[in-house]
């Protein structure tokens, strides 16, 4: 490994770029202990060294604290850890720490994930936000298989809050109101019925 760049990240710290696209984020006084220089190597020996007396307590140390705050799964947890400028090997030991230890479980964040949201959110959207947290799409089936989401109750309650009757609307109105519950992710079944039919004109 070559070290190709040192880019000063604040008055403390330095982001070390290797030639392997492998990002490193040292203090000074580290820098100098490992003799981390531009244009220098490092040795496979001098690397391990670094991720174990420095970067694996530091990603632990790091993901716990992230986790003080409120719960995430491992996919935001290892983008953190990217953008931190922590190895993959580094993630792998803070991501491995947190399961032996019971702190992370996706299929639970999952559960606690659609409990919370399942009265102000369609399922849609519920699904789109935990695959983009990084739960398997087979996972999170199963979960609102067991925890259904009432969308009808959610659009009777953002009717209410519009204050729009749907027996009073006319066919172009249901048409706008359809599509503007489509953009927010409920389903054609759940908005037709709570509409009352809406390819039917009055």
């Amino acid at each position: 490994m070559i070290v190709m760049e040192i880019v000063p990240v604040d008055k403390r710290r330095s982001k070390v770029i290797l030639d392997e696209d492998f990002t490193l984020v040292l203090y000074r006084g580290e820098l100098r202990k490992f003799g981390i220089e531009e244009g220098k190597p490092i040795s496979e020996e001098t690397y391990e060294e670094i991720l174990r007396e420095v970067l694996f307590k530091r990603a632990r140390e790091r993901v716990l604290f992230l986790l003080k705050s409120s719960d995430k799964t491992e996919q935001e947890l290892r983008r953190k850890l990217k953008d931190g400028g922590y190895p993959k090997e580094a993630a792998d030991y803070a991501i491995e720490f947190l399961k032996e230890h019971h702190f992370i479980d996706d299929e639970n964040y999952g559960r606690r994930y659609v409990e919370f949201n399942s009265e102000r959110k369609s399922q849609r959207q519920i699904q789109y936000e935990l695959q983009k947290k990084g739960l398997d799409k087979e996972v999170i089936q199963e979960i609102l298989s067991e925890q259904p989401v009432d969308e009808e109750a959610q659009i009777l309650a953002y009717l209410k809050k519009k204050c729009i009757k749907a027996e009073e609307m006319d066919f172009k109105e249901r048409g706008k109101v359809m599509a503007a519950l489509g953009r927010r992710g409920f389903s054609y079944d759940a908005i037709s019925h709570v509409l009352g039919g809406f390819y039917s004109e009055d």
